[in-house]
């Protein structure tokens, strides 16, 4: 949102424009919103007598329950027509048409764009059914896009740069792309009744959207009888915040089993008084946490690096490690057959590879440095690529193998590592300062990275201790 904020429009305006007036912390959209939960229960919902909206959660507002609730129990329902969805074959008036025309301008990755163009539409319509759910939106969101361009520096993390780089490209782009297309539309037509599209206002729907909005099935039925997914906004029950141990748990009725009902949330297991609600959004790395949640899980169990699958690095990396005559540059024909399966090289490669999260080391960049680190044809034929990728696979080509591959790795992490400027200790010092909210995340999420590094290397070096007290002396 831009810096300089105007007065929201009375109820009874025409539009409302895409500026509002900054309320108390944590901001709403409108400095005094609908009650979201009354909404929801005047339109046949059902929220439960206990579950009620605080500001003093972890991360900001969210749901917290009033008293003990037994699992199993429903917390809150929703029927079919309050969740917002985007209709991409609704053309029955001609700004629903035009606002079909720019979503298909976005690229699918960018998903949440789709649907933001039509919470933007919402936003702006003065009778908009949704006003009492809009109404209750931050005004503001922690997400990169908005970050200071200082702080998107401080990142200090490659993968995550270009990301945030990419989409503050797109919102430019597209803001022009709407303003062309919109240029000479009447007044009647236009899909934001009139009023003019920035990049702010862009990145604040898509934002919107990619912190709140949850993959439901549609009415579409795909081949083989499934049914496409469709990303939906629902109220209130967005409010929930994540939990990799969540209490809570939203179940989509299928089969007309309540047809009042399209989606409720349940308790899982059971919740005490003045706990949080708390929905597992997906087990994540910390890269899409911060870009689409705007917050960093601290210790994330599926965080992860990213790697570029380089012969000439790994060769370094190799002989760093002590490893004498690494093949990674002049790879055996057999070796690159067996790399073009791992999709390591060929014609058209996917070369990032990953380090962290539930495996210390993706099974293909395993499978690749036990092959090249062997050399023994007959060795490797003894396996399948399943079992190379594996590191339950306790070393498939003897002790030495492991050790040297394990090494290898330890110095891939050392060499990583190196790329980032500053310390662990100096981030944690730089906090201790006292710094912006934006800064704050930015340097929290750095440390996450490093730490990822860190545990990935201890892990290893333990492995490597145990295989070292397993060797021969005759090893090789």
């Amino acid at each position: 949102m831009a810096n300089s904020k105007m007065a929201i429009a009375s109820l009874a305006a025409q539009i409302r424009p895409f500026t509002c007036l900054a309320a108390s912390l944590p901001s709403r959209l409108a400095p005094h919103p609908p009650d979201l939960i009354r909404w929801i229960k005047r339109e046949g919902g059902f929220v439960h007598h206990a579950v009620k909206l605080s500001q003093e959660t972890q991360f900001g507002i969210g749901l917290i329950s009033t008293e003990q609730i037994s699992p199993g129990t429903d917390l809150i329902s929703l029927p079919p027509h309050v969740p917002l969805r985007f209709e991409s074959d609704d053309s029955s008036s001609s700004s629903s048409s035009l606002l079909s025309a720019l979503a298909r301008r976005v690229p699918e990755e960018l998903w949440a764009m789709k649907l933001g163009l039509r919470l933007l539409q919402e936003r702006a319509n003065a009778d908009s059914f949704w006003w009492p759910y809009i109404s209750n939106l931050p005004e503001t969101y922690t997400v990169p896009i908005f970050f200071p361009g200082e702080d998107i520096k401080n990142l200090q993390y490659a993968p995550l740069l270009h990301q945030v780089n990419k989409r503050c490209r797109f919102l430019l782009e597209f803001e022009q792309e709407i303003r062309r297309t919109l240029e000479y539309v009447k007044a009647s037509d236009h899909p934001f009744s009139g009023q003019d599209v920035n990049a702010s206002a862009l990145g604040w729907t898509m934002s919107a959207v990619s912190t709140r909005a949850f993959r439901l099935h549609g009415n579409k039925k795909l081949q083989g009888g499934s049914s496409d997914d469709v990303p939906m906004m629902l109220p209130l029950i967005d409010m929930c915040n994540h939990s990799f141990k969540p209490n809570a748990r939203i179940i989509q009725e299928q089969n007309g089993a309540d047809s009042n009902t399209l989606v409720k949330v349940v308790a899982e297991t059971e919740v005490k008084e003045n706990d949080p609600l708390l929905l597992n959004y997906g087990c994540l790395s910390n890269d899409f946490f911060l870009l689409d949640y705007g917050f960093v899980i601290e210790s994330n169990p599926y965080d992860t690096i990213e790697l570029k699958y380089d012969e000439q690095l790994m060769d370094a990396a190799s002989m760093a490690a002590g490893v004498s005559s690494p093949k990674f540059s002049s790879p055996a024909p057999w070796q690159h057959q067996l790399l073009s399966q791992l999709n390591l090289a060929g014609e058209m490669p996917n070369l990032k590879v990953t380090i962290g999260g539930p495996e210390p080391v993706e099974g293909r960049l395993l499978a690749a440095l036990r092959i090249l680190l062997c050399g023994e044809l007959v060795e490797v034929e003894k396996h399948d690529l399943d079992t190379l990728k594996s590191l339950s696979a306790v070393a498939p080509f003897g002790i030495a193998n492991e050790i040297a591959v394990f090494r290898t790795v330890i110095a891939l992490c050392v060499i990583a590592l190196s790329h980032f400027p500053t310390k662990i200790m100096e981030d944690e010092a730089i906090i201790k300062q006292g710094v912006s909210a934006t800064a704050e995340l930015s340097i929290k999420y750095r440390i996450q990275k490093k730490s990822v590094i860190i545990d990935v290397m201890k892990d290893l070096t333990r492995r490597v201790k145990l295989l070292s007290s397993k060797e021969t002396p005759t090893a090789a």
